[in-house]
């Protein structure tokens, strides 16, 4: 997902991405133990996505302050 997108979505969405990325990011460090992970770039684009989305959360919540 790239920013221009998880801006758009409000913040119930945000944290329901969220757990969606980090569900997929513990099933890949578990394929990753076993053996089985096959696609290993999308460990780095899941993590990054999941920054992504922590930035835009961190920055709704600093602008609801101001």
């Amino acid at each position: 997902m790239k920013a221009v997108d998880a801006r758009a979505l409000s913040a119930d969405q945000l944290t329901d991405e969220l757990l969606k990325l980090k569900k997929e990011q513990f099933n890949l460090r578990f394929q990753e133990a076993t053996g089985q992970l096959e696609k290993t770039a999308r460990v780095r684009q899941v993590r990054r996505a999941i920054a992504r989305i922590k930035t835009i959360q961190a920055e709704n919540k600093s602008a609801q302050k101001s």
